[in-house]
């Protein structure tokens, strides 16, 4: 029997993915050796959404615990799906995506992909953030300023995945 060993990982941890948002680091190649799957929490503020991206060849599975948040997608975010509290959705490799909070309350997504690091593969489009903006302006959100959080979201879109 090959030696295999089950790892416990503690909450604590986290760190901006290329994505834009800052996650709550779960199991990955990173915290437990994973290489066909990992699984992060990723607490979306009202009125935020990560950078556009694909994961290429990578499926993602999301269940939103907490909230509601709406996914945007397609080949210019022209698909929108509002998930709610309890549901899970699939995104297939290669599609362009971004969740987007549009509510008045924080939500929280438990983030599977098939990949051992979400970060994997990942390509970001912030050329397609502005597909977003005749958005802003209907959201739920009210007075939050989501044009200054997308600016702080790209500016720091170059950086490397850090953990705490």
């Amino acid at each position: 029997m090959i030696n295999k060993i089950v790892k416990l990982i503690k909450p604590g941890k986290k760190y901006l993915g290329g994505q834009g948002v800052t996650y709550n680091a779960g199991v990955s190649r990173n915290t437990a050796g994973s290489e066909k799957v990992c699984m992060n929490v990723l607490p979306i503020p009202p009125g935020v959404h990560s950078i556009p991206h694909i994961h290429k060849e990578i499926e993602t599975i999301a269940y939103l615990l907490e909230g509601e948040c709406t996914l945007f997608y397609g080949k210019k975010l022209e698909n929108q799906i509002l998930v709610s509290q309890g549901e899970q959705i699939f995104i297939p490799e290669n599609v362009p995506h971004t969740p987007f909070n549009q509510s008045k309350k924080q939500c929280i997504w438990v983030v599977v992909h098939s990949s051992g690091d979400d970060q994997d593969e990942l390509i970001s489009m912030p050329e397609l953030t502005k597909e977003l903006d005749k958005y802003k302006g209907k959201s739920k959100v009210g007075s939050v300023t989501s044009k200054s959080k997308t600016s702080n979201i790209l500016s720091r879109q170059n950086l490397q995945r850090k953990t705490d």
